[in-house]
């Protein structure tokens, strides 16, 4: 008998389908009216902590969120985040055309991870690695996540040299050293992976970061390493990389131990590198054995994206690395994470072939620029002083003072100025204080929101913490323009505050925050007719 018989595919398909049993009729209509902008979103409530049982179209779904996204503060304005906001418009293409791709999938995707391992490289030669071909590292999401794979295996390392030495790694157990000012990702570590975190007091006499000379009365046989950070988040002063591993060195001539340095430039690996080529922080320090960056901060990409490299693959241990199987390639692994965006990470390398050293250049020139504007001008009202230094003329500078005042600030020769992020933290100066008690620092921070600005108002580190600040962190987007904005409501705001006799003055204020005194033109004052009261408003 013959097997063989004529199949119709469509009869195959149809009777194959689930059946719909007659009782369980479901009704078509929709959920939200699509008739008019009020009917589909004032008519009926929207589930915010459950799941709808019946969706909406796409679009009113966009309108929805789109409306309720409104109410965040603009990302132009926001003075507070050390993270990138603004690419061009290609960049944002090339995100949008490879947004569905998983870095991890390096089978699938062999062009993308070819671009993850140009930009290690790109990174490793930056920061003057001995060898890029020896040299070792991955995009991460950022840099806490880069932060902690730094930790770990310096972590890994100590535990093999104590296990050949014949010694414990539970008794004490390790530790590792940081300046209180550490960002909380540099805690975390230390917290989740079992390491006793020691941190080191800050003061206004070590720039309110970290002080190497204290920091060595921290160290012993258990430290498995140091945390230096490139860039404080408080005020932005770089730590003395060099001036900490010059100590470490003597210390392992005496002791026999050695302690590695971490370098946490989660934004002055962005910086440095272009404005202070000359200084010395990075490989060519050969106790640094890893640095961790932020792409999505000064590395002038969107939100995602970090890196970690070690100076070769000896300081990154074998059991850190996990060789997968994996959709049927052999992939390697040494990330916290599995799957991640690639996107980011071809943002980042859109902006190293778009920008290259000299583009990356003239923006950290630019935001420095504009931050030592911002500094002297807040210096210059007597109301604030400005605890940032980059403004500040070096004391040994070849410059005498007689010549400085001739020849006037050179914007050009950034050697004759302190090193150090675009980041100006300022606060109250003691006279004010003195002179307006009654007057809160922190009201500045909800009078500048009021006009849209968001500059945080916070304590200091640990020893500190009585002292607080205001900072703005000055990155690409936010222009000359911007900050003579930013000036003028400040001392406008200020101004106000002491021109009223009355502890209230600052609710006062916030009645009249969206008052605008600015001329249209070549208009002056009482120019148009007067308002009444329609919605004509005066702004």
């Amino acid at each position: 008998m013959s097997l063989s018989k004529h199949v119709n595919a469509e009869s195959l398909i149809r009777e194959s389908k689930d059946k719909k049993h007659p009782h369980h009729h479901r009704s078509t209509t929709t959920s939200i009216s699509t008739i008019s902008y009020g009917a589909r979103y004032g008519t009926q409530s929207i589930p915010k902590f459950h799941l709808p049982s019946k969706g909406t179209s796409a679009e009113n779904a966009y309108q929805l969120i789109h409306d309720e996204l409104a109410l965040d503060g603009s990302p132009s304005l926001n003075l507070a985040s050390f993270v990138h906001t603004w690419m061009p418009e290609p960049a944002n293409k090339l995100m949008v055309e490879n947004m569905s791709k998983n870095l991890i999938d390096q089978d699938e995707y062999p062009m993308t991870q070819l671009i993850h391992t140009r930009c290690v490289s790109i990174l490793a030669d930056l920061w003057h690695a001995p060898s890029t071909k020896q040299a070792i590292g991955t995009a991460t999401t950022g840099s806490s996540e880069a932060i902690q794979l730094g930790g770990l295996a310096m972590k890994r390392i100590w535990q093999e040299h104590r296990k050949a030495a014949g010694k414990s790694i539970h008794e004490p157990g390790p530790n590792i050293v940081m300046g209180a000012n550490a960002q909380v990702a540099l805690e975390k570590f230390a917290r989740y992976f079992e390491v006793e975190c020691r941190l080191v007091p800050v003061s206004a006499e070590s720039k309110y970061r970290l002080d190497p000379k204290k920091a060595m009365e921290y160290i012993d046989e258990n430290t498995i390493g140091v945390f230096v950070i490139l860039g404080s988040t408080y005020t932005g002063h770089y730590e003395p990389v060099k001036e900490m591993a010059d100590l470490l060195d003597e210390y392992e001539k005496q002791t026999g131990h050695s302690v590695p340095i971490h370098v946490d430039g989660a934004s002055g690996a962005f910086i440095a590198p272009f404005a202070q080529p000359k200084l010395l922080w990075d490989f060519k320090i050969p106790r640094v054995v890893s640095i961790n960056t932020s792409g999505h901060k000064f590395g002038l990409a969107y939100v995602g994206v970090g890196w970690v490299v070690w100076r070769s693959k000896e300081y990154l241990p074998k059991d850190l690395i996990f060789e997968l199987h994996y959709l049927g390639s052999v992939e390697y692994s040494f990330s916290l994470n599995f799957s991640r965006p690639a996107a980011p990470i071809i943002a980042q390398y859109f902006n190293f072939l778009h920008l290259g050293f000299e583009g990356y250049r003239a923006v950290a020139l630019d935001d420095l620029k504009n931050a030592r504007l911002l500094s002297r001008v807040l210096e210059g009202t007597g109301w604030y002083t400005v605890l940032s230094d980059i403004h500040r003329q070096k004391s040994n500078s070849l410059l005498t003072k007689g010549m400085q005042a001739t020849i006037g600030i050179d914007e050009e020769h950034l050697e004759n100025y302190m090193e150090g992020l675009p980041v100006v933290s300022f606060r109250f100066s003691d006279k004010f204080q003195e002179q307006y008690p009654e007057i809160q620092q922190k009201w500045i921070q909800t009078l500048l929101r009021a006009k849209g600005w968001i500059v945080p108002n916070y304590e200091l580190p640990p020893n500190l913490e009585k002292v607080q600040i205001l900072r703005v962190v000055v990155r690409e987007n936010c222009t000359e323009v911007l900050i003579d904005r930013l000036v003028t409501d400040i001392v406008e705001i200020t101004q106000n505050l002491v021109d009223r006799d009355s502890s209230t003055h600052a609710l006062d204020m916030l009645g009249n925050g969206q008052h605008c005194k600015t001329v249209i033109g070549q208009m002056e004052e009482g120019s148009g007719s007067r308002s009444s009261g329609t919605y004509a408003k005066q702004c």
